[in-house]
């Protein structure tokens, strides 16, 4: 916008200097032509008297030195009575032009080699007299290019005066501008604090008053949802009590177990919603430096969870890839989290007996973690990743597939839904941990891509059965 203003204004104003600089400058030209004629006419009126008087040769002579202009300066009497013509002084103008002055008998102009002639007529009883003026070109362009300088000057002036002020108008016009930009980028990057001075032009004004009113409406939008979310989580301390009072009274079954440490788990995840909701932090984040999980472990941890529940409904399950560790840079809950979201799915979403299997691999760069299933597979793998959308099924919130996303996602890598060899759905997670948190555009996507398209390939060697360890 500010080098906008300052083009409009150095087009705008450089039309106004040619529009007065090249007449004006014209007018002087033809002032200072008018001045060197006029000279020259009263240089010619001196003569015009003694010519009245005598045609003597000598005295007019005398006549046209003392006027100065002896060099300049030519008279041309006509022959008359049997007298011959006399010419005094150096002779410019050609016959013609000084013949067709005496048939017109009025003033003209002719030009001369180096300038121009003025030829002024004077009518004597003896006849018409011609009185040449040599006019030099030098004399009729005398001051104008100092003029023309001068105007060239003022034109620049106001050329870099008006472009200087349009300068600092774009300044005060475009630093709001760009502070609410600033403003705006630093809010959808989570710096609920932003706010942008109101200062500037109306309308910038007007627009920082606008946002700084939407900043204020986010964080209380924000603040509420999370009250909201605590006071709902809360909610759910008093039946979690009573189920954990309950499972404490099963004895000491495995069953009895697992629903202990299931009831044990959930008041875990509760706290921490409630804790999460009250500090205002992001439930999921990426794990710094020397953080994270063995994915291996986890795995094999969630999948003894699991095993009862398909052995009870006649489920075959195959297990790869978890023999040894297999560091990943996530938190050991969000994994876990993400592990029983989808393994929840397949069992919520495919029918008793389906079999589904958990491959993990472990390259230089990436983990990939594949859940597969032998269900009817996703017709609509888009729609299922959308959140909140579900897949229409009765208990599908499609929030599962989002907590995924994003535990893949805070790791620079990301989720795929798929077919699977088994026939029915699969699903990879992709997890970076190189410690990148993006991707890097030209040869090093590239590469990862290949190392993407290498890695798949390989983890599709696991699809061959193998029993739960």
């Amino acid at each position: 916008m500010r080098w906008a203003l300052v083009k409009v204004c150095l087009a705008v104003t450089a039309m106004v200097v040619v529009a007065f600089a090249v007449p004006l400058g014209l007018v002087i030209k033809e002032m200072a032509r008018d001045r060197a004629f006029s000279n020259a006419e009263r240089e010619a009126a001196v003569v015009v008297p003694a010519l009245s008087i005598t045609t003597d040769r000598e005295q007019l002579e005398r006549v046209v030195a003392s006027a100065g202009s002896d060099d300049g300066m030519a008279v041309h009497i006509p022959a008359s009575d049997g007298r011959a013509a006399v010419e005094l002084g150096r002779q410019r103008a050609t016959g013609a032009d000084i013949d067709a002055v005496r048939e017109l008998g009025r003033a003209s102009t002719a030009e001369v080699p180096g300038g121009s002639a003025l030829l002024q007529p004077v009518a004597l009883s003896l006849g018409t007299v011609v009185v040449e003026v040599y006019v030099p070109e030098s004399e009729v362009s005398n001051g104008v290019a100092t003029a023309w300088a001068v105007l060239a000057a003022v034109g620049v002036a106001l050329v870099v005066g008006s472009v200087a002020v349009a300068d600092r108008l774009g300044v005060r016009m475009v630093q709001p501008a760009q502070r609410l930009a600033e403003g705006a980028h630093e809010l959808g990057e989570g710096k609920l604090g932003v706010r942008v001075p109101e200062e500037g032009p109306n309308e910038l004004r007007l627009a920082a008053v606008a946002f700084n009113s939407m900043a204020d409406q986010v964080v209380q939008l924000l603040a509420n949802e999370r009250e909201l979310a605590a006071d709902l989580s809360h909610r759910l301390r008093t039946p979690l009590t009573v189920l954990r009072l309950n499972a404490a009274s099963l004895g000491d079954s495995p069953a009895a177990e697992q629903t202990r440490a299931a009831v044990a788990q959930l008041e875990r995840e509760v706290d921490t919603i409630i804790r999460t909701a009250r500090e205002a932090k992001p439930q999921t984040a990426a794990a710094g430096p020397g953080a994270g999980c063995d994915a291996a472990e986890v795995v094999r941890e969630r999948m003894a969870f699991w095993s009862a529940l398909a052995e009870d409904e006649g489920r075959t399950v195959r297990l790869a890839g978890v023999d040894r560790p297999v560091r990943i840079p996530v938190a050991r809950a969000d994994l876990a989290a993400a592990l029983d979201a989808l393994l929840g799915n397949v069992f919520r979403h495919t029918p008793e007996g389906t079999a589904f299997a958990v491959d993990v691999h472990n390259g230089e760069d990436a983990v990939i973690v594949l859940v597969s299933d032998a269900g009817h597979g996703i017709p609509d793998p888009e729609a299922a990743m959308a959140r909140g959308r579900g897949s229409g099924s009765a208990g599908s919130t499609g929030l599962g597939l989002d907590i995924v996303r994003r535990l893949a996602e805070s790791t620079g890598g990301d989720v795929r839904i798929g077919s699977s060899v088994l026939g029915g759905t699969e699903v990879r997670i992709w997890l970076q941990v190189d410690g990148r948190t993006g991707r890097e555009p030209g040869r090093r996507g590239h590469r990862g891509a290949v190392r993407r398209r290498r890695l798949g390939r390989t983890a599709a060697t696991f699809n061959r059965p193998r029993s739960l360890p």
